[in-house]
């Protein structure tokens, strides 16, 4: 089976259970001559695949009516591999979705660790600093570099832990984000996982 996610900035293949990934901006789609099923939330790219008949379009396979109408697609295919737990799919938003009982009950967007780092740059160059991770966020912090760090993510930390669910992390940033959810599974094939359960 032959499997593509494609996001805003890449194309995410899985072919005989190995993942490839390919440059938005650079690859032509064209190339590929057998059938490939995807989901695609870069409206750009949607628009090309249109017109080539072997890539297969799985958003057309989903019932709405189990999510809402804004909710993207991605969010959608990756809840749908879950039965029971707490999504973190940390890319250029994160993204958090409670699945309880193969339902999908609700989620949010935060900030990903690039919009959230040049928010704070904006603010004051004298807080342009990288995230630290390792900090421990049982205590308020005494320096600028942890208070920044302390502010993005102890709200994110305490909400997610709140919904006392498994912790599944997904997506480019997902082994950072388990630094502070050190229980959680983390699963960079999720999404495929639930395009899996569309094709059949």
């Amino acid at each position: 089976m032959f499997l593509c996610d494609i996001g805003n900035t890449s194309y995410h293949f899985l072919k005989d259970e190995k993942d490839y990934k390919e440059d938005v901006n650079s690859f032509d789609p064209a190339q590929i001559k057998e059938k490939i099923y995807y989901i695609c939330v870069n409206q750009k790219v949607k628009k090309i695949l249109k017109d080539l008949s072997n890539w297969i379009d799985l958003s057309q396979k989903i019932y709405m009516s189990s999510y809402y109408e804004t909710m993207g697609v991605d969010r959608i295919v990756a809840s749908m591999a879950v039965t029971d737990g707490v999504i973190v799919d940390a890319g250029s938003a994160i993204t958090v979705d409670v699945v309880k009982d193969g339902k999908f009950i609700g989620g949010f967007i935060y900030p990903g660790k690039n919009s959230m780092r040049k928010t704070y740059k904006d603010i004051s160059s004298a807080l342009n600093y990288e995230f630290n991770f390792d900090l421990d966020l049982k205590t308020l912090p005494k320096n600028s570099v942890d208070a920044i760090s302390y502010g993005f993510l102890k709200t994110l930390q305490s909400e997610v832990l709140s919904h006392n669910m498994p912790i599944i992390l997904t997506g480019g940033d997902a082994k950072e984000f388990k630094k502070i959810f050190v229980d959680a599974k983390v699963d960079e094939n999720l999404i495929f996982s639930g395009m899996k359960k569309l094709t059949f």
